[in-house]
């Protein structure tokens, strides 16, 4: 079942508007953050939070605030040895060229997620579709629930699939909302759109060796 368009994820939020003028701050400690800081996942609100860097080490630690906070990772991962095809991509009932998956820990459920004009859209993601696209792959494996996703995109037959920290996503999501533009995007939102993915390619590194955070 699919929601609203207007129904975005808690989290997504901060990502909708430019960013403040004053400093940002620890949503934990309330201590000043720099621009790149880490973020938390708030299992229980389902939000993310800002946090510092000594907040994020703690809440990396088994038990810390009784399992609350996640430290979203800042690992990127790609398979080159798993390929993505149109059937693929037509089983995951995806109708646009991005999206991003990740499981919901609290739910017990597979989530899709892609950008539209009024936000995310978010389906509910059938686990034997999911195990016979994505089951292959190391990433699906490792992935994380609540802290990671697949990232994935096509492009006139070319398919990427990357394992990201999921505060990427909702970056990218609210980036689309503020630059979309007519039927298509336009050209602002697309250059975007290949700027993170750009990026992410860089910083992306083979899963052969890769381990849980």
């Amino acid at each position: 079942m699919t929601a609203s368009p207007t129904t975005r994820p808690p989290g997504l939020r901060r990502f909708l508007a430019e960013r403040p003028t004053r400093p940002e701050r620890c949503e934990l400690c309330a201590a000043p953050v720099e621009e790149d800081h880490r973020h938390l996942v708030d299992t229980d609100k389902r939000a993310l939070v800002c946090a510092c860097a000594p907040c994020a080490l703690l809440m990396e630690q088994p038990g810390a605030a009784a399992g609350r906070f996640r430290t979203v990772p800042a690992r990127y991962l790609t398979d080159p040895g798993h390929r993505l095809d149109e059937s693929a991509w037509e089983a995951l009932q995806i109708p646009v060229g991005v999206a991003f998956l990740f499981r919901n820990a609290a739910l017990d459920r597979l989530v899709a997620l892609y950008p539209s004009p009024a936000g995310a859209t978010e389906s509910e993601l059938d686990p034997a579709t999911w195990t016979a696209v994505l089951g292959g792959s190391r990433l699906a494996e490792l992935l994380e629930p609540d802290v990671e996703a697949l990232l994935l995109r096509r492009t006139e037959g070319h398919f990427e699939c990357h394992l990201v920290p999921i505060d990427v996503c909702y970056e990218l999501v609210g980036r689309m909302r503020l630059l979309w533009q007519g039927f298509d995007g336009g050209a602002e939102a697309r250059a975007a759109l290949n700027a993170v993915f750009a990026d992410v390619s860089r910083r992306a590194r083979p899963v052969e060796g890769a381990v849980r955070p």
